[in-house]
């Protein structure tokens, strides 16, 4: 339908918007990344660092799918299993 579609110069200046976005984005993590650089921090290290964070996030998303089935078997919420296994809403 009409109203759904952006007119075409709308459509451009949302693209312009987005790359600008973009770029900011990526002038503050070089910024970043220069001043770990400065505090004595190596790109390997940083590397290991980011692989290791996925990883971490990988294994939580798992533990997180596998309280949520056990939390549907028992009929309770996830929040209710927290406590049996000792862990923290922020975990």
């Amino acid at each position: 339908s009409p109203t759904s579609c952006q007119p075409n110069g709308a459509h451009e200046e949302a693209l312009q918007d987005e790359i600008e976005q973009l770029k900011q984005k990526d002038l503050a993590l070089d910024q970043e990344i220069a001043q770990l650089l400065s505090e004595g921090y190596s790109l390997e290290e940083l590397e290991k660092h980011i692989s290791l964070l996925h990883e971490y996030n990988d294994i939580k998303d798992a533990g997180q799918m596998l309280l949520g089935k056990l939390a549907v078997i028992r009929g309770v919420t996830t929040k209710q299993l927290y406590p049996e296994y000792d862990l923290e809403l922020s975990d």
